[in-house]
């Protein structure tokens, strides 16, 4: 009697556990895609690229505006220096003083120049301790301008460049957007799949396991062959193997957009899979014309052909005769106190010009001028061709989703009248009026029913947001995708 507390509480300790509560969310297609565009690592990557080609872009702005430069460099020296005489001796004296200056510069560049503008104002003391001297120089106002006048204008090639690129980048995060929406589409119907493969297999497990007792019985008696009853065992042993690997196959698939979407390991996931389809048709010509205008894909081209043309005419500038000009205008004084160094500033001018013009190069300006030639003549084939194909590529994918549509309802009859086979083979089979051969013909064709009526719209979706991301265009609203920047 007095072991059974014992008992009792051991019990209590090998009874099991109740199973944590698991959430489950249910989704559906439209669900799938607005979570993988809100905080997905794919959007995210999207936004950091887009955002990275904007800054680029404002620096290109930025640097063909005015710049204001303050600096200073204040120095003290104070140490025995080597000072050579005017008769040529040398002596070592000590010096005592600093050095204090201050500036101020503008600088504007001149893009149909490529030159720039100097504005500047400095000033500057010098004190001697030791002889108690002070002295200030002032340069109240120089203008200045400099200009490379035989060579390459960068202003100007980033003025063509960078607006193409912020173009094509802007482009690009809209189709990105599409393509993130033709990825949750593939990963929303391979977990469909998933699931209705492993539905499948319980239901054929079931009901081979439910043949192959009912044959046990049959083959007591006789009327059940045993070639048929070691068929029935070996559908139901198949059949018991595929309810295993769907089950491996949809945590699988299910890990798979759990981690996509960015949602949590653990939650459970039920999908609404849509037996249907919008119908509608897509316009060929309106579908080529809006691709031309909205896709990332024109811009490219276009970019790529600008840099080569300023490839080339860098090669150009960089192999003949170089001319630096620099001129100069100002104002400057000196003085014993700060008033006297800007009472009547004097003139100061200064002009000088640089040339440089290579006599012996051994032909390496000139193979820089054919390579640059050549990879000009490359990209304009590569351009033409490029767009050649983009515009077939739209062609072709507008072929296929106006006929996807048609295929899905095919696909949706075939699965409904594939079903309806089965079932009718099935009851065949039980009442003895048909053959094993003809049940498992009518098993096959229901299960490949209902994949290729997953499939077909599976093909159906992610055909429309890849025919999206090209043309940014919603053809079955009839209204431009417009996607808010993240600015």
């Amino acid at each position: 009697m007095k072991l059974r507390p014992l008992r009792f509480l051991f019990s209590l300790l090998i009874l099991p556990l109740p199973a944590a509560a698991t959430d489950t969310l249910t989704l559906r297609l439209q669900d799938a895609i607005a979570l993988a565009g809100e905080e997905s690592a794919e959007v995210q990557r999207a936004r950091n690229t887009f955002l990275a080609a904007y800054w680029n872009y404002r620096n290109f702005r930025a640097n063909r505006l005015p710049s204001v430069t303050l600096t200073s460099s204040p120095s003290i020296n104070r140490e025995l220096n080597k000072i050579v005489q005017a008769d040529g001796t040398t002596r070592f004296i000590r010096q005592d003083q600093s050095d204090i200056d201050l500036a101020l510069r503008i600088e504007q560049p001149v893009g149909w120049t490529g030159g720039k503008f100097l504005v500047r104002s400095s000033l500057n003391r010098y004190d001697e301790f030791r002889q108690h001297t002070v002295a200030y120089g002032t340069a109240p106002l120089i203008i200045g301008y400099e200009q490379n006048l035989l060579g390459y204008n960068a202003l100007k090639w980033e003025k063509r460049i960078e607006p193409l690129r912020f173009r094509e980048a802007k482009k690009q995060y809209a189709e990105s957007l599409e393509v993130i929406s033709a990825t949750t589409c593939s990963h929303f119907f391979a977990l469909a799949s998933a699931q209705a493969e492993l539905e499948m297999a319980r239901q054929n497990f079931a009901s081979a396991d439910t043949l192959y007792r009912m044959a046990q019985g049959r083959y007591e008696i006789g009327t059940v062959t045993e070639n048929e009853m070691l068929q029935l065992e070996i559908n139901r042993l198949n059949e018991e193997t595929n309810v295993m690997e769907a089950e491996i196959t949809l945590r699988e698939a299910a890990q798979a957009i759990r981690s996509f979407l960015g949602l949590e390991p653990e939650s459970e996931l039920r999908l609404i899979v849509p037996d249907s389809v919008p119908q509608f048709q897509v316009p060929m010509a309106a579908a080529v014309e809006t691709a031309l205008a909205n896709s990332p894909d024109p811009e490219y081209y276009r970019r790529t052909l600008r840099e080569s043309e300023s490839q080339l005419a860098y090669a150009k500038a960089d192999r003949g005769l170089r001319a630096d000009l620099y001129v100069q205008f100002g104002l400057s004084q000196t003085g014993r106190d700060f008033a006297a160094a800007y009472r009547r500033p004097l003139h100061q001018e200064a002009a000088s010009i640089t040339l440089a013009m290579p006599l012996l190069d051994w032909g390496r300006g000139r193979g820089k001028v054919r390579l640059a030639k050549s990879r000009l003549a490359l990209a304009q084939v590569e351009a033409e061709q490029g767009m050649n194909d983009f515009r077939q590529n739209v062609e072709k994918l507008v072929m296929q989703f106006n006929m996807q549509g048609h295929k899905v309802r095919i696909a949706a009859l075939t699965n409904q009248r594939a079903e309806q086979r089965h079932n009718v083979a099935r009851r065949l089979y039980i009442m003895g009026r048909s053959s094993l051969l003809d049940l498992n013909a009518a098993i096959s064709e229901k299960n490949a029913a209902r994949r290729n009526h997953i499939s077909a719209i599976r093909t159906y979706w992610t055909l429309y947001f890849t025919l999206r991301s090209m043309t940014a265009y919603d053809f079955e609203h009839h209204a431009p995708i417009t996607e808010q920047l993240p600015l």
